[in-house]
């Protein structure tokens, strides 16, 4: 993906990880149309940034994945890259009767089918444009899990084998697939990690990973350095020292 010049789609960009990006992709010269539910917020990020435009998007919702989709490229037929940021994720408890399975259903429809959905929306144009990107958002956890939030892990692993399968499938077409894989950032998708030590800064990630984009522009996987500890451990031969460093475990069982 090259750092200048696209024109680019990222729904779930109201806040967080997302909308620094939006807000950091725009510096660098490209149109940036940003996608979310609620409309206050959206008018915010016009208020607050211009440059940026918005659309109204619910990731969960196949019709208006479908309605969204229709907006954007009649008012940007240059659409050529697609963020696909719109994720949540939640503590669940699968040790109780119940109480887990809601917050389950609710993780995947909104981190696996949502992506699949929003893709599915945008190939057959990004198909024929000279030079596409689709650019999914996995984690660190779809390679170490955390133990509190299962659902979140596995939605996360499926991002990014779908990200490994669409790669092969659209290999020699205009349409290049880039996974970012970020670790844990200083924003508010869990409670407390906002302000976590353990967090990366969330300026800190941006810059890193606008940084990797515009030096290797042909690259498959985003990986900042903070992920990479996660991304390899099972490579390294360390996945057990891993996993329960991760989850504040002794690998010894002491």
């Amino acid at each position: 993906m090259n750092i200048t010049g696209n024109t680019i789609f990222i729904p779930g960009a109201t806040s967080g990880i997302g909308l620094a990006l939006a807000r950091a992709l725009r510096v660098k010269g490209n149109t940036v149309i940003v996608g979310g539910r609620r409309t206050a917020l959206l008018r915010e990020i016009v208020a607050s940034d211009p440059g940026i435009h918005t659309v109204q998007i619910d990731t969960t919702d196949a019709d208006s994945i479908r309605s969204a989709a229709s907006e954007v490229l009649s008012a940007h037929p240059d659409l050529n890259v697609i963020i696909a940021m719109a994720g949540v994720m939640r503590v669940e408890d699968w040790s109780q009767p119940a109480g887990f399975l809601a917050t389950a259903e609710e993780t995947i429809t909104t981190n696996v089918l949502g992506p699949i959905r929003l893709i599915g929306a945008f190939i057959e144009h990004l198909r024929s444009t000279p030079d596409a990107t689709i650019m999914t958002v996995s984690s660190g956890l779809a390679f170490a899990p955390l133990a509190a939030t299962p659902s979140y892990n596995a939605s996360k692993a499926a991002i990014h084998m779908l990200s490994e399968s669409l790669r092969l499938q659209l290999a020699g077409t205009s349409v290049k697939v880039v996974e970012l894989e970020p670790p844990s950032v200083q924003t508010d998708l869990l409670p407390g990690q906002r302000d976590s030590d353990f967090a990366m800064p969330l300026d800190s990630f941006i810059s890193e990973v606008v940084g990797l984009i515009e030096a290797q522009p042909d690259a498959a996987e985003i990986q900042v350095e903070n992920v990479k500890f996660l991304r390899y451990g099972e490579a390294r031969g360390d996945y057990d020292q891993v996993v329960a460093t991760l989850n504040g475990r002794d690998p010894h069982g002491r």
